[in-house]
């Protein structure tokens, strides 16, 4: 590999990241940028683990949906073991599937179905959370190897910094919006009833806990609807 022309891919790469507008884009960016920066890479995805139940987040090809699925379904696979590591792994490698048949006897020789020869996993992280991981693909066995491996340790430091700042951003914009719909809200009651700003917005906080809806709900059907129905 031409690790000057690498260095030089990865730091476009990075600025593309930044520059997206939403989490979604953000993480497309990623997946497709490992299929096109790690040599021998024919799929990628990123896994989000909630307890035992897998989400499948932009993936390149439906393999890494099937992938994902299946280690769901049995329980077992490389993912599992690398979420579930108390030893603190952040990366996995396999350079042939049909060879890991003890260590995953249900998930190797049915992902090989699938068309997966080979996989490698980076578990997505910055100092203060565990966001995912982005695992690769490719059809053939023996594809990946170390300098594959080092390619895509690089590749998921600066993916893992993108995700995390573009999911900030996100919950930010959504806080700020809530506010402003909130805010909203809370006028229109205190105009109907004369109210003060506290006394609204009790109203809209003892409706949303009654009527168990969380208050942003509340908020846009007073502003839609002009009053608390």
């Amino acid at each position: 590999m031409d690790w000057g022309r690498f260095a030089q891919e990865m730091a476009s790469m990075a600025r593309d990241l930044l520059a997206q507008d939403s989490v979604a884009a953000t993480l497309e960016r990623i997946t497709a940028s490992a299929t096109e920066l790690v040599d021998g890479c024919d799929a990628a995805g990123i896994l989000v683990l909630h307890d035992k139940h897998v989400e499948t987040l932009a993936p390149t090809h439906q393999m890494a949906i099937d992938s994902d699925r299946l280690q769901e379904r049995l329980g077992e696979g490389p993912c599992f073991d690398a979420a579930h590591s108390s030893r603190g792994e952040r990366v996995f490698r396999i350079p042939d599937l049909t060879a890991e048949l003890q260590r995953w006897p249900a998930y190797a020789p049915q992902a090989h179905k699938l068309g997966v020869g080979s996989m490698m996993g980076f578990l997505l992280f910055t100092e203060d959370e565990d966001l995912g991981a982005l695992n690769l693909y490719s059809r053939e066995p023996g594809t990946f190897t170390t300098t594959s491996e080092t390619a895509g340790v690089l590749l998921a430091s600066h993916a893992a910094v993108a995700f995390s700042a573009a999911r900030t951003h996100a919950q930010l914009e959504q806080a700020l919006s809530t506010r402003y719909l909130i805010g909203e809200a809370m006028g229109i009651v205190m105009g109907s009833h004369r109210l003060t700003e506290e006394e609204a917005f009790n109203v809209l906080r003892r409706y949303s806990h009654t009527n168990n809806i969380k208050l942003r709900e509340v908020a846009r059907r007073v502003c839609e609807e002009g009053a608390l129905s």
